[in-house]
């Protein structure tokens, strides 16, 4: 796709299939992505529907169940014999990818990649090739087919230039034949593609796009041009004579301009292709030590495995260290510059660059679904959203084409007026000169900068984003956060490390003993909660041995509870651990100091009776003061909510210089999303943004005009949830920092400026080339006809180069 039009064109044809629903199109990305219903129509029909209606090719893309790996393996020449024969166990699915090479899907739980290349046929496979991502594949394929058409046209056109202009012997008929001949193979072979899609767009979609420009005038100048000739022959030349240079010269030059422009806007696409981060080889170490370590394609990684990252290297995909030490650096997943300190147990990223130390590192993630893959996944959802200020281009383009052939009527009507009227011409000389101007304004105008000046700073800013460890799940995320008014942060775990620890503990007298610790472990033991962690590690290094518990509840924002009948008693025991708010006991002798103090307190009672008090201690993350410091300083307003009680609330809002009015502590889920709500709801409606890590958070997440988690999602320490990712409008990813949050805003900003100047260029240069290719201008300045085709790169290259710009804006934050 190359405009606007194109991807209406496209949009259109989708919205009238049967079983197509929820249809996106990408212009940038050249892709369609939509929900089949396979009960009305197979994916091949609709394929084949689409490209009889739309004049492209497609390659179907299929969006991999998460919990399968896909693989390519070469299939000895027939591919469609290879996958008719009976797949083994744990194959899902098997397609043709090439006439040699077959695409199998599998479930890496029941098959290894390895097992399936050596055991699972009568002859051990050979992996393909590796090949780019499908999106990138796919555009460095329209690429080449465009720069072979435009070397085809050039080595046809420049005979004719040359015959042409050059000071050759008279020989006009021989010279007229032989252009003749040559511009009728361009105008078949090379425009004759445009002809095509100009009558799919008017017959299937009712759409007048850019093409239809192009047809208008390369026909006229070729229609015009065989007349011509044909008085040559007749021996009655016209005055002006045949000009098939014009013709010629005119689909050479836009084929220049598309393959620029092709070429600039794929080489944007894969500079901030998140995948190349990945390796392409993994060293295998064995697992009894004594055979030598083997380096193979990252691709055969499976379940089970131990691989070794030397010093220096990149890590292949996720996993846990079983041996070694080393600092690694993250910065290009994370965003955050300072390597990680790394030891035994710590999880790694795929794609992160490993420091001085070797480590033995055991598979937790496959290549295919990792963190860097789900990162991408992201990322590509965002580029195929749309932000509201598309919708103004886009009707700006559906009118562009229609307005460009009225003034080109009128310029032709013009021309002939002023030939005939005041230079004295006669008819058919008026109006050859007409033609000149006519054909010039029709190909000089385009509206594909005006398609390509909000998609192309999208998908630059959602790859500089996910750079930085800030992955925007929206377009129109990336358009509003340059307005952001209020960010409001959770504590625990979000302006703070997360990782509590015990300070004091309480055991009142009448119900507290071994065994109520048992209980309590037993029911704090499986939360996720940073508190009931905490406590519990405390436990659990005391030597306490947990009592099994069914049928926990969590009640978010409170505490969570169980009901069961001891051994020794005849009624049920309710315990319960949570806030001393819920448990009310704030006011307890014990509590009360603790609180004044400033510490986070958490309580368990069994039968209503207080069992234990424990005053737990966290710290703030280092970013948290220079990032609070940096929003404050661009006249953002920042805020705490959170659940926690008030002293622990207050003593880290004194910490980050936040006012004591914006404190809100003992906050239930509710409460957040009220509170986010009374901010949204002033008259001058501000972007409000909310920043979290659990699931407590997914309600104020959904209810904030920008809801940022921590870690979900692509999390490999299990800090953040699912839960929270699925709620959120953008992840800062695993270890990121909270400088995303000024990331985000800082290029929001940026991109919006980029998208005005994109806007503006269009116009200007748009109002300005068809005013002078029309000849509005004094003193004979004009456009020649033959030269008008270099509009696009004119245009649509500036464009390209303003959204790359975005790169080197120096740092974010």
């Amino acid at each position: 796709m190359t405009c606007t039009g194109c991807e209406t064109k496209l949009m259109r044809s989708l919205a009238v299939i049967p079983g197509v629903s929820r249809p996106k199109t990408s212009l940038l990305l050249s892709r369609a992505e939509f929900d089949l219903d396979g009960r009305l129509l197979s994916a091949d029909q609709i394929q084949a529907r689409l490209e009889k209606e739309t004049g492209f090719n497609f390659d179907k893309v299929a969006n991999d169940d998460k919990e399968l790996e896909t693989i390519e393996v070469l299939a000895g020449g027939d591919a469609k014999a290879f996958i008719a024969r009976d797949m083994p166990d744990g194959v899902v699915n098997a397609s043709v990818v090439d006439k040699n090479t077959v695409s199998l899907q599998y479930d890496p739980k029941v098959l290894g990649a390895r097992d399936l290349m050596d055991h699972s046929f009568s002859a051990p496979l050979q992996l393909a090739p590796l090949r780019p991502p499908p999106s990138i594949a796919s555009g460095r394929k329209h690429v080449w087919n465009v720069g072979l058409q435009t070397v085809i046209s050039a080595l046809l056109t420049i005979p004719v230039l040359i015959m042409a202009w050059a000071p050759l012997p008279e020989h006009e008929v021989a010279y007229g034949s032989a252009s003749l001949a040559l511009a009728t193979i361009i105008q078949v072979f090379i425009a004759g593609p445009f002809y095509s899609s100009a009558l799919r767009s008017l017959i299937f979609s009712r759409v007048i796009e850019m093409d239809l420009l192009i047809v208008l005038s390369t026909t006229a100048a070729y229609v015009f041009s065989i007349v011509a000739f044909a008085y040559l022959v007749a021996g009655s030349p016209l005055s002006t004579g045949e000009f098939f240079e014009t013709s010629t010269l005119l689909v050479t030059l836009i084929m220049v301009g598309r393959f620029l422009g092709a070429l600039a806007r794929q080489k944007a696409v894969e500079s901030v292709s998140v995948l190349s981060l990945q390796p392409a080889t993994a060293v295998l170490s064995s697992k009894d030590g004594q055979n030598p370590d083997l380096e193979i394609d990252a691709r055969l990684l499976q379940f089970g495995d131990v691989f070794k990252v030397l010093p220096e290297t990149r890590i292949p995909t996720d996993g846990t260290i079983i041996s070694g030490t080393s600092e690694v650096d993250e910065s290009m997943i994370t965003g955050e510059a300072r390597p990680v300190a790394k030891e035994v147990g710590a999880a790694v990223i795929g794609g992160s660059v490993n420091g001085s130390g070797a480590l033995l590192v055991r598979v937790s993630r496959l290549p295919g679904s990792n963190t860097v893959a789900k990162i991408a996944a992201m990322v590509d959802e965002a580029k195929m959203s749309k932000p509201k200020i598309q919708d103004l281009a886009d009707k700006v383009a559906s009118w562009f084409v229609p307005v460009v052939v009225a003034i080109t009527v009128v310029t032709f009507i013009v021309w002939v007026a002023v030939g005939v009227g005041k230079k004295g011409m006669g008819g058919s000389e008026a109006a050859v000169q007409a033609i000149t101007y006519a054909i010039a304004t029709l190909i000089v105008s385009c509206p594909c900068a005006i398609g390509l000046a909000v998609p192309m700073v999208v998908v630059m800013a959602s790859g500089i984003a996910a750079e930085r460890g800030v992955v925007v799940k929206s377009a129109e995320t990336l358009e509003i956060a340059r307005k952001t008014s209020h960010v409001v942060f959770d504590k625990t775990g979000t302006l703070t490390q997360g990782k509590l620890s015990v300070t004091k503990e309480v055991y009142p007298e009448e119900s507290s003993g071994p065994a109520a610790l048992e209980l309590l472990l037993g029911l704090v033991r499986g939360s996720k909660h940073p508190v009931s962690v905490a406590v519990a590690a405390h436990l659990e290094s005391k030597g306490i041995n947990a009592t099994p518990i069914n049928d926990i509840q969590s009640l978010p924002g409170k505490g969570i509870e169980a009901t069961l009948t001891a051994s020794n008693a005849n009624t049920p025991l309710t315990i319960r651990a949570g806030n001393s708010r819920w448990l009310e006991m704030s006011s307890h002798p014990e509590v009360a100091p603790l609180l004044s103090s400033g510490h986070t307190v958490f309580c368990c009672t069994i039968d209503a009776a207080p069992a234990a008090i424990f005053a737990l201690h966290d710290t703030l993350r280092p970013d948290a003061l220079p990032v609070v410091a940096r929003l404050r300083a661009s006249n953002i307003a920042v805020s705490i909510v959170s659940g926690d009680d008030d002293g622990p609330v207050q003593r880290v809002a004194s910490a980050l210089a936040i006012p004591p009015a914006n404190a809100r502590s003992r906050a239930s889920p509710a409460d957040k999303r009220d509170y986010i709500k009374a901010l949204a709801s002033t008259p001058t409606a501000p972007t409000v943004i909310f920043v979290g890590d659990g699931t407590n958070d997914s309600v104020a997440l959904a209810q904030a005009s920008i809801g940022i988690t921590i870690g979900a999602g692509t999390d490999t320490h299990g800090t953040g949830t699912d839960v929270a990712a699925a709620a959120a409008d953008v992840v800062l990813t695993a270890g990121g920092s909270l400088r995303g949050v000024p990331v985000l805003i800082a290029l929001s900003r940026a991109a919006f400026a980029r998208i005005v100047v994109n806007f503006a260029w269009s116009g200007v240069y748009n109002v300005f080339a068809i005013l002078l290719a029309a000849g509005a201008f004094p003193r004979g300045a004009r456009i020649p006809p033959q030269f008008a085709g270099l509009g696009e790169v004119v245009s649509v290259v500036p464009v390209v180069l303003v959204a790359v710009a975005l790169r080197w804006v120096g740092e974010w934050a």
